[in-house]
């Protein structure tokens, strides 16, 4: 290992992905990183495990090692927090743009679905991305279809700068309902392009002022993601998503990054109220005590007890099966979103599928995880019900208590400490690179800037 230096630009605590990212951008843009974390493995929280560890995470291990029915335990990776990646998002453009592509393999997800009715027969159809997909779709009525073709090839022409394709509305003041409202479209319409296109989280956006633009482009986002691979907007890293924070862990050490694992941070250091160093404790063998300074401190909330607070709760079941979700074309992986008003929900429901097809479990086995916002102080394994209706027989369901997420209390520039927030229940990327490129803003006072994507990530052919 490398010696450890008297002082860093920017140490580092926590391997989970957003610590990565930031660790092997700054360290591409020439800051000297320690990156620790107290654990013996990366990923944090967003750790892919195997089916052992997760028998016994979950406290279901009873009988004599239950998980040897179900194969090796090398042919499980199973993500703790199940995460799919848009093909033309922020996160897709920080791993092209780093390079970090070199380390990791991809394949597309097969599908992207969305639910419409509440009821164990209700509509699962593939989310519409074009025109010919809406007339298609059986989402809507045929005058619906007609008013959604309308509505998405607007969309495609659509520019900011170019009032005569505003449809006569003022875009900086006018809100999303009333563009939805400009076509006519109807409530389950808006519920689907909000929810499982633009991927809002709630239902606000269509009440905020000034919003139409950014929702726009978030539905053409969506488009141009399906285009780039066809069939669905999504990627996913061969073996798990524990692939990723390696990836950017390997980028930060080119670059000169020092990492260290089964390391406990005991003490911060700090001079007139800001935080300006560790002191620390790295196990093994023989115990190495040892003191450095750095003029950022990174990290996430689980080092930092007492400067954040609970927003929330995140409930999440990982379930394995051995057949793919119905209604979606026997799909090996795809996406669910349940729209939070399909429901009676405040939270929308997520389900994301992934399967043998990219290297998570055994052939004939598929891993599906359904998460959502907690909203009530108990029984909360209904709240995750209408997402565990739409997966059939389950051979194996973990459900551990409800996940805390947390946010920092304050902006990090007056202690010099910058905390991520925790995972959300979304089953896509984008809220966490919302978080990368905030830390980074706070941290540096710069924006983060990555290079266009030139070729994209390449994906796997299909077997």
């Amino acid at each position: 290992m490398d010696e450890i230096a008297k002082e860093y630009d920017v140490v580092v605590l926590g391997t989970g992905l957003t610590e990565c990212i930031l660790s092997g951008v700054l360290s591409v843009k020439g800051k000297k990183v320690l990156h620790i974390d107290r654990n013996d493995h990366y990923g944090g929280e967003a750790a892919s495990v195997n089916l052992e560890t997760l028998f016994k995470k979950y406290g279901s291990a009873t009988g004599d090692k239950p998980w040897e029915k179900y194969g090796r335990l090398n042919d499980w990776n199973i993500d703790l927090v199940p995460k799919l990646l848009m093909s033309s998002g922020e996160l897709t453009n920080i791993l092209v743009s780093t390079d970090v592509t070199r380390y990791l393999e991809f394949k597309q997800v097969t599908g992207s679905f969305v639910q419409q009715g509440a009821s164990p027969k209700a509509t699962v159809a593939k989310v519409p991305s074009d025109a010919g997909e809406a007339l298609k779709s059986p989402l809507m009525g045929l005058f619906e279809k007609r008013r959604m073709k309308s509505f998405i090839e607007w969309v495609g022409t659509f520019e900011l700068k170019d009032s005569a394709t505003h449809k006569g509305l003022d875009m900086n003041k006018c809100t999303m309902n009333e563009v939805y409202d400009k076509f006519g479209l109807e409530a389950g319409t808006k519920d689907f392009i909000g929810h499982a296109m633009a991927l809002y989280l709630t239902d606000d956006y269509l009440t905020a002022k000034g919003e139409a633009p950014n929702a726009i482009e978030r539905i053409r986002l969506y488009g141009k993601s399906v285009a780039r691979y066809g069939k669905s907007p999504y990627i996913y890293p061969l073996y798990g998503l524990g692939e990723l924070p390696q990836g950017f862990a390997r980028l930060s050490a080119i670059y000169g990054g020092t990492y260290m694992l089964n390391t406990t941070v005991n003490e911060f250091i700090t001079e007139g109220g800001k935080t300006v160093g560790i002191k620390a404790t790295m196990t093994g063998a023989e115990d190495l005590k040892f003191e450095t300074r750095a003029k950022l401190i990174l990290g996430d909330p689980s080092y930092f007890p007492g400067k954040t607070k609970v927003v929330g709760h995140v409930l999440r079941a990982i379930c394995i099966l051995k057949h793919p979700l119905a209604g979606t074309n026997d799909s090996d992986s795809c996406q669910l979103i349940i729209p939070q008003s399909q429901v009676g929900r405040k939270n929308d429901i997520y389900v994301a599928c992934v399967s043998s097809a990219h290297n998570v479990c055994p052939k004939g086995y598929w891993v599906a995880i359904v998460s959502t916002i907690a909203e009530t102080e108990a029984n909360h394994h209904l709240e995750l019900q209408a997402g565990l209706d739409r997966l059939g027989a389950i051979e194996e369901q973990f459900m551990g208590p409800p996940i805390p997420m947390y946010e920092p209390l304050e902006d990090g520039t007056k202690d010099n400490i910058f905390i991520s927030k925790s995972y959300d229940a979304t089953s896509h990327f984008e809220t966490t690179t919302d978080d990368v490129k905030d830390i980074y803003r706070r941290a540096t006072g710069e924006e983060l800037k990555v290079e266009g994507l030139r070729e994209g990530i390449v994906v796997a052919d299909e077997q």
